[in-house]
């Protein structure tokens, strides 16, 4: 299905300045430290983004604009490369919570 309308950014969604959390803070410098030190493939990019939530109500793209802005940061890119997005959501067990990624060229 298409639907003629030009899609509406966060930008644009949102009025005013956005400030990141001290929980957002922390969770960027322990994502930094922990992500594995990767080559980038040239872009444009695929990426391959699955969540374990351990609350079945969460929703799939909530953490996605977050990591992804992480990812960037880490790895030295540009998400304006990226051009196929693959999401996908599993429940876990509290305490068993997961990001598995990965990055290619297509």
């Amino acid at each position: 299905m298409i639907v003629s309308k030009k899609p509406l950014s966060v930008n644009e969604a949102w009025k005013g300045t956005r400030y990141k959390t001290k929980v957002y803070n922390s969770y960027e410098k322990e994502l930094l430290l922990t992500l594995p030190k990767i080559v980038m493939p040239p872009p444009p990019y695929e990426i391959y983004l699955h969540f374990g939530f351990s609350n079945k109500k969460a929703d799939i793209d909530n953490p996605v604009k977050p990591f992804l802005d992480i990812m960037q940061k880490k790895y030295n890119f540009n998400d304006c490369d990226i051009f196929s997005l693959i999401i996908k959501k599993s429940v876990v067990k509290k305490g068993l919570e997961f990001i598995e990624f990965d990055v290619k060229a297509i």
